[in-house]
């Protein structure tokens, strides 16, 4: 696992259809040819008179015929027209409404709307770049000079990495492997302005550091849901990969939820994505398609595997709705508050659960004197299968459930102990400080 510090130290690390002509024919009834009239009869020129009364029959109804014939061209032609002129008057009307319609709308040079009807994905959902234009300005860099004791020697290093702002008033969020062993911290905004800044409170068990500068005015995240994401959905971070490529945009999609990762020892519940994430890019934000922050950037596997090949696009984020509470215990106390139970657990792993026909759970090791599992009957050997109304099957289960209470509430524990499901009343703790 790698996280995103840039360690840099004793070696620096419609279509539009044309109405259509219909092709109309007319029908002209034709009168029969009137009779011919026959002369008196002639002895010798009988034969020739019928001949020639014949003829003239004969060019009489051609004559109609010609007749009939060019007044059905006449009139084909007349309705043509008419319908043609119809069809250019109804085009040219539909070319006036949508030159009317987009004279109502402003862009700019990229495309993206200022005003009128935004410029989104059929979806209605933002553009990359629309995204990027909206939150870029809320995004930081943080440097972190730390002093590094090796073998007698005194090194100073520094080490990068990237946050968000949480209040206009300046209370920045980050990872807190971002901080960690900082004897000098300072924040970089979009425009360039450095500024001191303080840790306000860390939490190194869920990865989490909330700063504070003396700033104003700053343009502040839009928190969104994680648990809303599906796995799918297209996302986006935003970040300072490398230490020195500031405001890098990087696209992708959510791989998989609720990936338990071990970081430093603590197992975190994190998103997977496969938007490129760098050494840098750590404590910034990952954002859904409405540009609103779903989680924090924190890890990524990296290297080689044991076959040789190359690890790629697989990274990992916090979940917001995981952590807002914490963030907000840190931003208010500088630390993170929550019920607390005082025992020492691990998992019961599935094949010790099915050799042993255990439940899954959590396995106390421990429990320590003077907190309220101790008080409550909690012993070394049970396995904690529920807190109040949330089943338990792992330490990352415990410890958002626990994350639900504050210190002086009351609810139960129900262990199982010797094939036997216990209930047991507890009053919480409130967790301390360190």
């Amino acid at each position: 696992m790698e996280f995103y510090e840039n360690q840099d130290a004793a070696q620096q690390p419609q279509e539009r259809t044309m109405p259509v002509t219909e092709h109309i024919q007319f029908e002209v009834a034709q009168e029969p040819a009137p009779e011919p009239v026959r002369p008196p009869k002639r002895k010798k020129k009988r034969v020739l008179g019928k001949i020639l009364g014949g003829a003239v029959a004969l060019l009489a109804v051609a004559a109609i015929s010609c007749s009939v014939t060019a007044g059905m061209y006449a009139l084909r032609l007349t309705a043509q027209e008419k319908r043609t002129e119809q069809t250019l008057v109804q085009l040219q009307q539909q070319i006036k409404d949508l030159q009317e319609e987009l004279s109502d709308k402003s862009f700019t040079g990229n495309g993206n709307s200022i005003s009128g009807t935004e410029n989104t994905t059929p979806d209605g959902s933002m553009t990359p770049g629309q995204l990027y234009a909206g939150a870029v300005r809320s995004v930081v860099a943080i440097t972190n000079e730390i002093v590094i004791h090796n073998g007698g020697q005194v090194a100073t290093g520094t080490s990068s990495g990237s946050g968000f702002i949480l209040t206009e008033d300046g209370y920045i969020v980050t990872n807190y492997h971002v901080v960690e062993g900082a004897t000098n911290l300072t924040v970089t905004t979009y425009d360039g302005t450095n500024y001191p800044a303080q840790l306000r409170g860390y939490d190194s068990t869920n990865d989490l550091a909330v700063l504070k500068i003396d700033a104003a005015r700053l343009e502040p995240v839009v928190i969104g849901s994680s648990d809303d994401l599906i796995v799918g959905d297209r996302v986006a971070v935003i970040g300072n990969p490398l230490g020195d490529l500031t405001a890098t945009l990087t696209v992708g999609y959510v791989s998989a939820k609720d990936r338990v990762i071990s970081t430093d020892g603590s197992l975190i519940n994190m998103l997977q994505t496969d938007a490129a994430v760098n050494p840098g890019n750590s404590g910034g934000p990952i954002f859904n398609m409405n540009g609103e922050v779903v989680g924090i950037i924190t890890a990524k596997y990296s290297g080689l595997t044991n076959s040789g090949a190359t690890i790629e696009g697989i990274g990992f984020a916090i979940p917001v709705d995981d952590v807002a509470k914490k963030i907000a215990d840190l931003v208010q106390y500088g630390y993170v508050t929550g019920g607390y139970l005082g025992v020492l657990v691990h998992d019961v792993d599935r094949e010790t659960a099915e050799y042993y026909g255990l439940p899954y759970g959590v396995y106390v090791t421990g429990v320590t004197d003077g907190y309220c599992a101790k008080a409550a009957g909690v012993q070394a050997r049970d396995i904690i299968i529920a807190l109040g109304e949330d089943q338990i099957t792992c330490m990352n289960d415990l410890t958002r459930a626990l994350q639900k209470y504050q210190g002086g509430e009351t609810t139960t524990v129900t262990v199982w102990r010797a094939g036997v499901e216990t209930v047991l009343d507890i009053t919480l703790d409130a967790k301390p400080q360190q």
